[in-house]
């Protein structure tokens, strides 16, 4: 996080959608000083990070007001992607309600993705060789939705943005900090003075590894925003400081995640059942861990077909991925995916959230508010969450109206809450009108289902629950069920954990899993998979996958003398600490120092206690836990082991923050333009 300042202004014009900006000389492979770099500036009324289907939403809906009232408003999108889509990862069948509300003539719209009408609903029971039909609660009903690409569906709704309304949307831009007031200006949601969020800094482009600047370097952009709303996904980087920062969850349960693992093939003409959807429960997953599968028959000869699992599994020695892929050598998947027509076109993953209606933060701070599934929005009986996350964006588009023109409030406790002696925006209205719409309505009927699953009633007790509530109860009853720590686990202080990792036992309680060899192309090794997902990163930047607990990180970014680089290696913290101004040698040594034993003390427990998680865990191959070579003086690891982070096949998942049991991976932002290139997912 960086304190506002009153540096150069600079104006970007819309058409504006490379970086090419520098203020500041600089000599090639000089130690990267933050304190001595000048950012270019642009001010805009509302700031969105992240291209999604709610950060768009609440962009077409601010300029649709700008139509209506008549006064002009500057809105602008980053998106971290190479292009609005890029990233976007889901099933996906989505229902049209907000989309009906946003664009009411969208049938009409060209090139509009919304072709294929979802025509039937089954629920499967799986044995390792059987499919048995089993009944599906009401909410599950598709009557009505579609089956998309939501990648696709996406860029179609950017281009409506962008050429229909007049969004800037800037792909390549990731949001990496939050822009500080850079003295308390504001009250939290709880009544604390606290500096507000004036908008964001994009990244830093043309760092090495070693945080050293490349005659390419660029500083990362300040964007001051009126307001800023985050619309990253589930478990962003901003959204989860935003959290701790503000304690925007003291009145709400922690969230939980799953992670979603998908392809998509075309299938043989024969065996396509257009708009035909299938959920499935049971194997391969055991009894104790929460989790099903889907296949959804899209347009053109193409199906959908995934995996998901509650991210609080108990087994270490569980591979989602490889869960996934033993799941497709079924004889229901096997019969559809084995012709010699059939053929795998993507693959990709991302966590999602699960917590439901009691998991829902506070959603306005000063300055901004969260949209979408940031906040998380996720109908887990539906299995949807888009219709959801667009509402939201449109009720905070409505909110940030009010705060850029005060005077134009509908009502006068609206004009009251817009206009404040504090200079920071005030979003309180958008988290009441969130609470009074049909998407808390939409999470309150389901909100014990997910939660049921994790009493002492276990898997089988969930299901009977989910089945009396989905069925006849439907939500009005007088208890809400909380999501539990593991049973004498104390709760661990630090806001920023995750509640899911807690659950992770260690290796020795359990048998290691053995999955069956891959038959290809049916079942393939990962980096096969991985392959297909189009990512690249650059090899010579600076690793976002941080060593370094996320409140650790957040103190660094926030002190005036902190180290930006820490979590990033020994090499980055070294280079770091040589522009350290007023610092002793003996005191640079020691940051090195803790850079290194970070790194043990979590190949110690992770490797130690936990078997190497992550290297299963991660469906992108991103981690390994190797030999250390022989004679090493300066180790960084422990037992003889290392830990390698491969970082240019990071898919954007997030499933390593939110599951490592020391909880010391903290997720940042790579240059913009990096990972994934999805499009059909």
């Amino acid at each position: 996080m960086l304190r506002c300042k009153k540096p150069l202004q600079l104006r970007i014009s819309s058409s504006a959608v490379a970086r090419s900006f520098r203020t500041t000389a600089l000599r090639k492979n000089e130690a990267f000083n933050p304190a001595a770099i000048e950012r270019p500036e642009d001010e805009v009324d509302v700031c969105i990070v992240g291209g999604g289907p709610a950060g768009l939403s609440a962009a077409i809906r601010l300029k649709q007001l700008e139509r209506e009232k008549g006064n002009e408003i500057r809105v602008v999108v980053l998106e971290k992607g190479s292009e609005a889509g890029s990233h976007i990862v889901s099933g996906a069948v989505v229902e049209p309600r907000a989309l009906n509300e946003l664009l009411p003539d969208w049938s009409s719209m060209p090139d509009h993705p919304l072709t294929q009408p979802a025509t039937s609903s089954r629920m499967l029971f799986l044995t390792s060789k059987h499919a048995l039909p089993i009944p599906h609660p009401p909410q599950m009903s598709n009557k009505g939705n579609y089956v998309v690409s939501l990648s696709q569906f996406t860029r179609w709704l950017a281009n409506v943005a962008e050429n229909e309304f007049g969004v800037e949307i800037y792909p390549g831009f990731a949001g990496a900090q939050l822009l500080l007031s850079d003295e308390p200006d504001a009250l939290d949601p709880w009544g604390n003075k606290v500096r507000s969020v004036q908008g964001v800094v994009t990244n830093e482009v043309g760092l090495t590894k070693n945080y050293r600047m490349k005659s390419s370097f660029e500083p990362g952009m300040a964007f001051r925003a009126k307001v800023t709303l985050l619309a990253e996904g589930a478990h962003g980087s901003l959204s989860k400081q935003a959290i701790s920062l503000y304690d925007l969850r003291k009145e709400a349960q922690p969230q939980t995640y799953a992670i979603g693992v998908k392809e998509v093939w075309r299938v043989d003409p024969e065996k396509h059942r257009p708009g035909d959807v299938v959920h499935t429960m049971g194997w391969p997953l055991n009894t104790n861990t929460y989790g099903g599968g889907w296949l959804y028959h899209m347009d053109g000869g193409l199906v959908s077909l995934g995996l998901v699992i509650g991210l609080d599994y108990k087994n270490p020695w569980l591979s989602p991925y490889r869960e996934f892929q033993q799941m497709k050598h079924h004889p229901y998947f096997r019969a559809l995916l084995s012709s010699p027509n059939a053929e795998r076109l993507s693959y990709g993953a991302r966590v999602l959230t699960e917590g439901g209606l009691q998991s829902v933060p506070k959603l306005n701070f000063p300055g901004g508010a969260l949209i979408g599934c940031s906040a998380g929005f996720v109908n887990v009986a539906k299995i949807k969450g888009t219709h959801n996350a667009m509402k939201s964006g449109m009720l905070a588009a409505e909110a940030a109206w009010n705060v850029v023109y005060p005077s134009e409030a509908e009502t006068a406790s609206e004009a009251d809450t817009a206009s404040t002696t504090s200079t920071a925006a005030d979003m309180s209205a958008y988290d009441r009108a969130l609470h009074d719409s049909w998407v808390h309505a939409d999470l309150h009927e389901v909100r014990n289902l997910r939660p049921s699953f994790g009493t002492r009633l276990g898997i089988w007790g969930g299901i009977i629950y989910s089945g009396l509530d989905s069925l006849f109860l439907k939500g009005r009853v007088p208890w809400t069920f909380k999501h539990h720590l593991p049973v004498g686990q104390a709760k661990n202080a630090d806001n920023t954990s995750s509640l899911d990792s807690a659950h992770t036992e260690p290796a020795s309680k359990h048998k290691p899993i053995e999955y069956p060899p891959f038959e290809a192309p049916l079942s393939t090794d990962l980096l096969t998979s991985v392959a297909l997902t189009g990512t690249n990163h650059a090899e010579d930047q600076p690793v976002h996958l941080r060593v370094v607990k996320t409140k650790k990180y957040m103190d660094e970014l926030e002190g005036k003398k902190g180290n930006p680089a820490v979590g990033a290696g020994v090499g980055a913290v070294r280079s770091e600490v040589e522009v350290e101004e007023d610092v002793s040698d003996d005191a640079r040594e020691k940051q090195v120092e803790e850079e290194r034993e970070r790194r043990k003390r979590h190949v110690q427990v992770n490797v130690g206690e936990y078997a190497g998680l992550l290297g299963r865990a991660c469906p992108a191959g991103v981690y390994e836990y190797v030999p250390e070579e022989e004679g090493s003086t300066e180790t960084e690891g422990w037992g003889g082991h290392k830990l390698v982070i491969n970082s240019q096949n990071c898919i954007h998942c997030k499933l390593c923050d939110v599951k490592v049991p020391t909880q010391d991976i903290t997720w940042t932002v790579p240059e913009g333009g990096g990972g994934p290139k999805y499009t059909v997912t």
